[in-house]
C-alpha cells in the first residue's frame, strides 16, 4: 500500500501552453482591430493648390478641426494620456493648447475645417488658438484632382 502512495504524486507544474494559445489568439485579434479604429474625424477639407508646408518629418502637428456644426476637435499627436485628443469645447481649447505650446513652442499648429464650414467658424478657431499663445497658424487642404477632361475652358 505504501508503494502506491509513493507512485501518485500531486503534479506541480503549471501547463503554460494554453495561456500562449490564448495570448496569440488575443494578439492577432488586436492586431486586426487596431488599423480600424478611426482616431480622427472625417471632414471633406476644401482643394487648393498650394505647396505643403515643410515640417520636420519627427514632429507632428497640432491640429484643430471644425466640423460643419461648428464642433470643435482637437488632435494632439504627442499627448500620451489621450486627455488633449477628441471633441473639446472653446475654453479647454485655449487651456489644453496654451499648455502644449508652452512645452514646444515651435509646434505646427494647423486649423482643417470642412468645406461646408462657415469662414467666420474657421476664424473662431484661429482667434482661440491665438489666445492660447499660438503665433503662427496653418490652413489645411486637399491636394487640387487632376482635371480628367483636359482642364476647363
Amino acid at each position: 500500500m505504501a508503494s502506491i502512495r509513493n507512485r501518485r504524486r500531486p503534479m506541480s507544474e503549471i501547463n503554460v501552453v494554453p495561456y500562449i494559445d490564448v495570448m496569440l489568439v488575443l494578439l492577432v485579434i488586436f492586431m486586426i482591430t487596431a488599423p480600424l479604429l478611426n482616431l480622427g474625424v472625417e471632414v471633406e477639407l476644401p482643394e487648393a493648390d498650394a505647396e505643403p508646408l515643410d515640417v520636420e518629418q519627427s514632429e507632428e502637428p497640432l491640429i484643430v478641426t471644425v466640423l460643419e456644426n461648428g464642433d470643435l476637435y482637437l488632435n494632439a499627436a504627442g499627448d500620451l494620456d489621450g486627455t488633449s485628443s477628441g471633441l473639446i469645447d472653446p475654453e479647454s481649447l485655449v487651456t489644453t493648447v496654451a499648455a502644449i505650446v508652452r512645452r514646444n513652442p515651435e509646434l505646427p499648429v494647423l486649423v482643417g475645417g470642412d468645406r461646408k464650414v462657415d469662414y467666420g467658424e474657421i476664424y473662431n478657431a484661429m482667434v482661440l488658438l491665438q489666445k492660447a499663445g499660438v503665433q503662427r497658424v496653418g490652413l489645411m487642404s486637399d491636394p487640387l484632382k487632376d482635371r480628367a477632361d483636359g482642364g476647363g475652358g
